[in-house]
């Protein structure tokens, strides 16, 4: 791992975990600005959900609003550490989306100075959007899967070729010596 991931990855997941951990302990504040987005995307949510995750969503948005925490406070950590950093930063990006709606609905702001503040806020979640998305398909400079997949086939197939190859000029070869065999045993033959 490069320096800059190493300080990257924790600086990056800080807000996480602290306002995940806190929304966790305390999530009353949370809950007037969380109301309006829960009441639209969950019953949204558990119509498409299988029902065994749909039954499991909790009915409250206090509840709501705790299970982001923990969910940020666990995405976190995987960042944070490096153990499950592509999973945690693709978790983080996702409880960002709401957790942004709710909390800065710069719209529906009358207040211009309020509107303003709350418009910077959402797009510095924008920007921490992109830093995680980032984070999520970082290979660390090593290939992802699918670029292995394809260049293995690839490679699967230019060696298949090169192996059919050999065994032709390997069989020519063998073809020709079997020949040169029979000549010689029959000279032996002749001269015997």
């Amino acid at each position: 791992m490069t320096v800059v991931r190493a300080l990257a990855r924790p600086l990056l997941s800080v807000i996480f975990v602290v306002q995940g951990a806190n929304a966790v302990r305390n999530p009353e504040p949370l809950v007037p600005k969380a109301q309006p987005v829960t009441d639209r995307f969950v019953p949204m949510v558990k119509k498409v959900a299988p029902p065994q995750v749909s039954d499991r969503i909790p009915e409250t948005t206090a509840n709501l609003v705790r299970l982001n925490g923990a969910v940020q406070v666990l995405g976190g950590l995987a960042l944070a550490t490096g153990k499950g950093r592509r999973l945690g930063a693709s978790v983080l990006a996702a409880s960002l989306v709401p957790t942004t709606l709710a909390g800065h609905a710069f719209w529906q702001e009358k207040d211009k100075d309020a509107r303003n503040q709350q418009k910077i806020a959402f797009m510095k979640n924008l920007g921490v959007l992109g830093g995680l998305l980032l984070a999520a398909v970082d290979t660390e400079g090593k290939p992802g899967v699918a670029w292995r997949a394809t260049h293995g086939a690839r490679a699967a197939k230019r060696e298949t070729k090169r192996g059919a190859k050999a065994a032709k000029r390997e069989a020519r070869q063998l073809a020709r010596e079997a020949k040169q065999a029979a000549k010689l045993a029959k000279a032996e033959l002749h001269l015997g």
